[in-house]
């Protein structure tokens, strides 16, 4: 349901982005956590919702996969 309430609250570039600032913070050395809270607040939604579109950037091999 959360996966749903995602996709429907953000376009699909949004997402894309989201999911794009979550691996490059991760990649410059935050932990998951730290990066999840950082893209929760730059685009205002909850940790439910990034962890869904994580894991829809990583099915989908979104960039910067």
């Amino acid at each position: 349901m959360a996966q749903e309430t995602a996709r429907v609250d953000l376009p699909e570039p949004l997402r894309k982005e989201l999911f794009h600032r979550l691996v490059i913070a991760q990649d410059y050395a935050m932990s998951v956590a730290e990066a999840r809270e950082m893209v929760c607040e730059l685009f205002a939604v909850v940790e439910t919702q990034v962890v869904q579109i994580e894991k829809e950037g990583l099915e989908r091999s979104w960039p910067p996969l």
